[in-house]
């Protein structure tokens, strides 16, 4: 197998993959393993896997390839087909690719660093937007036994997250932002998911910041989301808990050992 990965997407040059992975192998002594940067966009998928793709071990996939990784997958876990996406492709024998998304590992993750209950059998979550990073977070929240999520968007895409919400055993319900009763919905929860970008919620952050808090956004660190949870007293952690929970399975699928998980993560704080 080829010691080779990357991660892939268009733009691509901002990722901060190659950080995590490269300490990875930095910590583990990992000399013949090299990871790097392809952009590449969706209808590019299928050409480089079929092409030099055949000398990686795995790609990290990024917008706008998600969606095109699952698609062109030989086949796919049950998560990221619940999902509808994939941020992982793995070369498990030449020419063959799995799809996984270890996305909703970096939710996880970020849900254990909140201190939030591995348990929530009976309660809400609240989730802020609806586009990829949502879903996850749907299967995530799903996970803990969360029994019904709000979603508050801009449009109502319940037929979208239909299926996903049965995988899950979750009810979901949307709300529009401009009209969605936050106080509300946010008393209701046990934690709220911000899955936008921090313009996207501008003068809302006090008000949703009420209960413990994951914000994806990381840059620019902190966000306004963060800042107001830590004035309200509430926990918060950022996206960069999500990225460095979402990279540790990917590591271990594109290199068979186990990730240096504080490693990875040490060297991506320093770089930020």
């Amino acid at each position: 197998m080829a010691r080779r990965a990357a991660v892939i997407g268009h733009p691509v040059d901002h990722s901060l993959s190659p950080v995590l992975h490269t300490a990875g192998y930095t910590a583990l002594g990992l000399d013949d393993f090299s990871y790097g940067r392809i952009d590449c966009d969706a209808d590019g998928v299928a050409p480089l896997l079929a092409g030099q793709g055949r000398s990686y071990a795995g790609f990290s996939c990024t917008m706008p390839c998600k969606f095109a990784a699952l698609a062109v997958a030989d086949h796919a876990t049950h998560r990221a087909t619940s999902i509808g996406s994939a941020n992982t492709l793995v070369q498990v024998e030449p020419g063959v690719w799995r799809a996984d998304n270890t996305d909703c590992d970096g939710v996880a993750g970020a849900l254990d660093e909140l201190g939030v209950a591995r348990d929530l059998s009976g309660a809400r979550a609240l989730v802020v937007g609806a586009g990829g990073t949502a879903r996850p977070a749907v299967w995530a929240l799903g996970g803990r036994g969360v029994d019904h999520i709000d979603i508050v968007n801009r449009s109502d895409r319940s037929d979208q997250f239909r299926d996903l919400a049965r995988a899950c055993g979750v009810s979901v319900s949307f709300h529009p932002t401009e009209h969605a009763d936050l106080d509300t919905l946010v008393a209701a929860s046990a934690v709220v998911v911000s899955t936008v970008p921090s313009a996207a919620i501008v003068g809302l952050e006090h008000r949703l910041a009420k209960v413990p808090v994951v914000d994806v956004i990381y840059n620019p660190w902190p966000t306004a989301l963060v800042s107001a949870a830590r004035a309200n007293g509430v926990a918060a952690v950022g996206g960069h808990v999500m990225l460095a929970c979402q990279a540790y399975s990917q590591f271990e699928q594109f290199t068979g050992h186990p990730a240096p998980t504080q490693a990875m993560r040490a060297s991506l704080e320093a770089y930020l």
